[in-house]
């Protein structure tokens, strides 16, 4: 599996041919963060899916692109052109997690970034694979005031991918509400990153996706762990560790913002308005995905129906 900086220094030989390679861009869901290697870093998903698609068992090269942190504008200013360099066959989009949890969240940002880099790779003949998200406000079991804000926001970023990848016929994974989410034992101590299962049952959805699509795979890849599963201890040593650290990071960025959101929340809840802010959450992804340039790209009954039909090839949670 070559990384980034690797694949900075690869050229294709002069009347040669690239290999057939799978590019991973995105964050650190793709990096692998919650499955751990022997020695140090993170295998995940995307290694696991690429010995399991091809035409022959291990004839596809993986190179991992994401990075932890990354936002959707980031994936498409540094990753996208390194990927596009190196003419894969499959590449995967899977992003958009970081942005909500930023106090300056743009749905037209998201909505651009993820255009433009799907709408690229779709040209240079790559299969695309992308997925929705669970929100992070529900997977770090956060108070209901601070929560609803960050599913909106998980929300509109996936009505913006479903309709994306319906666009540029890319293939999609319904993984927000899939059965596997909600196991505690598919979540690493952070309970923000899949642990060694969560990245098997993920790669197994693409895995699978891949195939109801017609595209050349191998067996799926195996859920045998090679690991112990995450427990209790080890998530309080995280969070009295690590943890710590990052939710003081978030904190600087997105708490004060969070705060205020959480106090608007409150105020519609007691007056028995939240749906409005509901309303006005799904106006910013329409407008958002009506301001992208040429046809198929409105969020209206047409654009949902095509994300989630005919467009894409799609896997249902």
């Amino acid at each position: 599996m070559r990384t980034e900086g690797e694949a900075e220094g690869m050229r294709a030989p002069d009347g040669g041919r690239f290999p057939v390679r799978f590019v991973a861009l995105g964050d650190s869901l793709t990096e692998g963060l919650g499955d751990p290697v022997p020695g140090g870093g993170w295998r995940g998903w995307a290694p696991l899916l690429a010995g399991a698609i091809g035409e022959r068992p291990g004839g596809v090269e993986l190179v991992n692109l994401a990075r932890s942190g990354a936002l959707a504008a980031e994936l498409a200013e540094r990753q996208l052109p390194l990927a596009r360099a190196l003419a894969p066959r499959f590449a995967s989009l899977v992003v958009g997690a970081n942005d909500t949890l930023r106090a300056a969240f743009s749905i037209e940002r998201v909505a651009a970034a993820l255009d433009r880099a799907h709408g690229a790779l779709s040209a240079d003949g790559a299969v695309v694979l992308t997925a929705c998200l669970p929100d992070p406000g529900r997977m770090l079991g956060l108070p209901a005031p601070l929560a609803r804000p960050l599913a909106r926001r998980m929300r509109a970023v996936n009505t913006v991918v479903h309709v994306v990848s319906a666009r540029h016929r890319g293939v999609h994974l319904h993984l927000a509400e899939h059965p596997w989410v909600a196991e505690r034992a598919c979540w690493s101590v952070d309970r923000l990153h899949p642990s060694e299962r969560g990245h098997r049952l993920l790669a197994r959805g693409f895995h699978g996706v891949l195939a109801a699509a017609g595209l050349p795979v191998g067996p799926p890849p195996a859920l045998t762990l090679d690991g112990p599963p995450p427990t209790r201890a080890g998530s309080a040593r995280w969070m009295a560790t690590r943890g710590t650290r990052w939710v003081a990071d978030r904190c600087t960025d997105l708490l004060p913002g969070l705060l205020g959101l959480a106090l608007q929340e409150c105020r519609h809840q007691l007056a028995g308005s939240g749906r409005l802010l509901d309303a006005a959450a799904d106006r910013a992804a329409q407008a958002a995905l009506a301001a992208l340039a040429g046809p198929d790209a409105d969020a209206g009954p047409a654009g949902k129906a095509a994300a989630t039909a005919g467009g894409a090839a799609t896997m249902a949670g």
